[in-house]
């Protein structure tokens, strides 16, 4: 989360609502392109095309968040994941967040995904929204991380997952850590206020002595 400037439990699910929001819009493309019948990137004869985005606020399990929905010129687009009169996506937040936890192999994708939509969907639809959304999540995976952390805040999501058809309980570790520069830059910002208070504590004092 280096492109974050986390300093609280807050800007955690700033940035969860964040992953969480660009992974749904990828799930949604996937769908697009299947309702279209050709990809973003290929052209159509098709009178029905791409038409911008929608923006649309919903509540998850780390607070209201807004989405952005892909629009059809046609309007006959209906997104799966997020329904379009839904509200609350507190019940797929954490399936969505736990296919980013380390170690899920691309057929636990596959099958969280499945489990998102729903047995009614076909194989192929369900390789097409792991195959849109699967660099994005190996890009996280892989990034790069600091030799050492000063400081560790860790907590765990609690999921389902089917594995070879059986039902199992994982968890997704959800890990912050504070490295020396961030740790630096948090003691100068708490130093900085100190000494504000400090200075007002004093003039009040002066000022009152001279009354």
């Amino acid at each position: 989360m280096e492109e974050y400037d986390i300093q609280s439990a807050e800007d955690i699910q700033d940035a969860l609502k964040d992953l969480l929001g660009g992974t749904i819009k990828e799930m949604m493309e996937a769908e697009m392109d299947d309702h279209l019948g050709y990809e973003k990137s290929e052209r159509s004869d098709s009178d029905d095309y791409r038409n911008g985005y929608k923006r649309k606020r919903v509540n998850s399990r780390y607070g209201s968040m807004e989405i952005e929905v892909p629009q059809d010129r046609k309007s006959t687009f209906e997104p799966q994941v997020v329904k379009k009169r839904q509200k609350d996506i507190s019940d797929i937040d954490q399936k969505i967040i736990s296919m980013y936890a380390k170690g899920m192999t691309t057929r636990q994708i596959s099958e969280t995904i499945e489990d998102i939509y729903g047995f009614e969907t076909s194989e192929g639809f369900i390789l097409d929204v792991t195959d849109k959304i699967l660099s994005q999540i190996e890009d996280w995976q892989n990034r790069s991380l600091d030799e050492v952390y000063l400081i560790l805040y860790i907590d765990a999501i609690h999921y389902s997952v089917r594995d070879n058809g059986v039902i199992r309980k994982l968890a997704a570790y959800v890990i912050l850590g504070i490295n020396a520069e961030a740790f630096v830059r948090r003691l100068i910002s708490q130093f900085n206020r100190s000494m504000v208070l400090l200075v007002r504590i004093l003039v009040q004092c002066w000022v009152g002595k001279s009354m």
